[in-house]
């Protein structure tokens, strides 16, 4: 019996790390609500580190993104300033919020994630 679980949790891994890196937005709202409620009990949800590392790689995505544009000598979608990015959950959960429900349901966590960078930071 152990044997097949771990056969099958093998089997299964590839497509819950490529998941964790293509969440659409509604399921990213939906575990961030469910972890906000549990309060601070939410730091011992794996769910915590799954939404973590989602935007972990979509920020990483989106940086290869626009340092690729530039390298191509196209417009980036946003310049972030030079020492950094500084956000925090608070703040891109209110703009993922803010994204009406009919697009939420279209949209990744990247392009939402996209859409708050060009906002907070548009090239001049």
């Amino acid at each position: 019996m152990r044997k097949i679980a771990f056969v099958l949790l093998i089997a299964l891994a590839p497509v819950t790390a490529a998941n964790a890196q293509n969440m659409p937005l509604n399921q990213f709202l939906a575990k961030a609500t469910a972890l906000e409620k549990k309060g601070p009990m939410a730091l011992f949800s794996s769910d915590m580190g799954l939404l973590k590392k989602e935007m972990q790689a979509s920020g990483k995505e989106l940086r290869a993104e626009r340092l690729a544009a530039k390298a191509a000598g196209r417009a980036p979608a946003f310049c972030p300033p030079e020492k950094g990015v500084e956000m925090d959950a608070k703040e891109i959960l209110s703009h993922f919020r803010s994204i009406p429900q009919a697009q939420r349901n279209r949209m990744r966590v990247k392009d939402a994630f996209r859409s708050l960078m060009v906002r907070k930071y548009p090239c001049r």
